[in-house]
């Protein structure tokens, strides 16, 4: 099964077992952790393990620096969010919304990477910051499309909705669930999809120029032309999942979409995961997700434990969970230099 999907094996049991596990929890995330909030973490998880490999293709196997992914997410949402609002509220509205913000995401990264990627790779990073910082302000202007500053609530289908209600095999379930479901088949098929492409000659070529963009020009590749249907390719599976975000949260904003924070957020994950690997993507986005949903709870707990003791209960402080969030990023730094699936394959 793995050979016939893309012959990249873990290459570690430790590693293997990991993901397997995580398979299985988010496949069975609403039986096994019940409650909104559990929901919310699992569905979340899904999309960031998309949108945070789509990322890893243009920078773990590309080499390029690009600080607009998050231009591409918002376009996938607000594409689905102006289609609802404007068409109205249908299976068919979301998916028109979903395809045009996939196009237009792909149509922007070509310009830019036809028009940019000649230049230096801190040039190119630096106009992607510069475009995707004009593209957020300008989103924020046009609060007759866009809703501004406030954003966009979203109207979907009644299946997809918790007033939806049904039974299966016993079952009651409700359209929360039957959204979750669609969230994560979407983002499993994304994966799969590149996974694939990572481990065809178009993501070997990819590699090589990464490692050494002069031979492989010399060789007879065309780089430009390599990255240019990379960062295409990228943008438009980091759309897909800005439309399954505007789909599950049913919010549209600024600030949800388009933030720098997710920005960071998204190298965070590619660092503490390991750069170069789409199974970086899957332990990184548990890892910090996890993080960024319980820590503050747990370090809570840990404040009240350990009340009796001098400044410690002071340090636990939920407040200070960012804190810690940083201390953890930089062991994970020091202890996995290649990330943790980088580490769990060089240990075998």
């Amino acid at each position: 099964m793995i050979r016939l999907i893309s012959g990249d094996r873990p290459q570690s049991r430790i590693l293997g077992a990991i993901l397997l596990m995580i398979l299985f929890a988010l496949a069975f995330a609403p039986f096994l952790f019940p409650g909104s909030r559990s929901l919310e973490t699992a569905a979340r998880i899904c999309i960031f393990i998309v949108l945070v490999a789509s990322y890893d293709l243009l920078l773990g196997y590309g080499g390029i620096v690009s600080f607009a992914h998050t231009m591409f997410f918002g376009f996938g949402a607000y594409g689905v969010a102006i289609a609802v609002n404007r068409i109205g509220t249908s299976w068919e509205a979301m998916g028109l919304g979903a395809l045009a913000g996939m196009a237009l995401a792909g149509v922007v990264a070509l310009v830019i990477a036809l028009l940019s990627l000649r230049v230096r790779a801190i040039f190119f990073a630096m106009i992607t910051l510069a475009i995707a910082s004009a593209v957020a302000v300008l989103v924020s202007q046009l609060s007759g499309i866009t809703g501004g500053e406030d954003g966009m609530n979203l109207r979907i289908p009644r299946e997809l909705t918790p007033a939806f209600r049904f039974e299966l095999f016993g079952l009651a379930l409700n359209g929360r669930i039957v959204n979750y479901y669609l969230v994560f088949t979407a983002c499993l098929a994304l994966f799969l999809i590149m996974l694939r492409l990572v481990n065809s000659p178009f993501g070997r070529v990819l590699l090589a120029i990464r490692e050494n963009a002069f031979r492989a020009e010399a060789i007879g590749y065309r780089v430009v032309v390599y990255r240019a249907v990379a960062t295409t390719i990228s943008a438009m599976i980091a759309a897909a999942a800005g439309s399954l975000f505007a789909i599950w949260l049913r919010y549209v904003g600024p600030s949800t979409t388009m933030g720098m924070e997710i920005m960071i957020d998204i190298l965070l994950i590619v660092v503490i995961g390991g750069m170069g690997t789409m199974y970086g993507a899957v332990v990184g986005s548990v890892i910090f997700v996890l993080a960024q949903n319980y820590l503050k709870t747990l370090m809570g707990g840990m404040a009240e434990a350990t009340s009796g003791l001098p400044l410690i209960p002071d340090l636990l402080n939920p407040d200070r969970w960012l804190l810690w969030l940083g201390v953890l990023f930089i062991l994970s730094v020091y202890f996995f230099p290649t990330g943790i699936v980088g580490r769990l394959r060089g240990a075998r």
